[in-house]
């Protein structure tokens, strides 16, 4: 004959409620504790390096762009030059030298647009750490999942 049993009196394991079952009941706190202060370090070290790495590629990029603006600003100062020249010998000398350092100007103007053109496309690709900043926010999920 078998006895009735008390409804709060777990009856087999799967009974047990999880929330409150250790998951690793044979590792000691300390032992936990040490292995997720190691898996933190190795993750802090990889995100450190997935910048570092990130941050040469937009750096390269960036410089790429500063680039093109500095030789925009190189042509337009050639633009201004020659421009002056030409106005200046355009009032003094005859039309013929002045209209080629004239048209030399116009030439060195279209180039500096280019340029500007050019380095305006590439300062917008120019994005800060995209990679490790969606690994952070992946990391604190994990660790707020870690918590409950």
């Amino acid at each position: 004959m078998s006895h009735p049993m008390p409804d709060d009196v777990p009856t087999r394991s799967t009974d047990l409620d999880p929330a409150t079952t250790p998951k690793r009941p044979e590792r000691s706190l300390g032992e936990l504790f040490s292995e997720m202060s190691s898996e933190l370090s190795t993750l802090f070290r990889k995100e450190v390096e997935l910048a570092k790495v990130e941050g040469r590629e937009e750096i390269k990029r960036a410089g790429a762009a500063a680039g093109m603006f500095a030789g925009a600003g190189l042509a337009g100062w050639l633009a201004v030059l020659f421009a002056s020249f030409a106005l200046a010998w355009l009032l003094d000398q005859a039309m013929n030298t002045a209209l080629a350092f004239l048209i030399v100007a116009v030439l060195w103007g279209i180039v500096a647009l280019v340029l500007v053109s050019s380095a305006k496309k590439k300062a917008k690709q120019i994005k800060p750490l995209p990679e490790t900043t969606e690994t952070l926010k992946e990391d604190l999920e994990w660790l707020k999942a870690q918590k409950s």
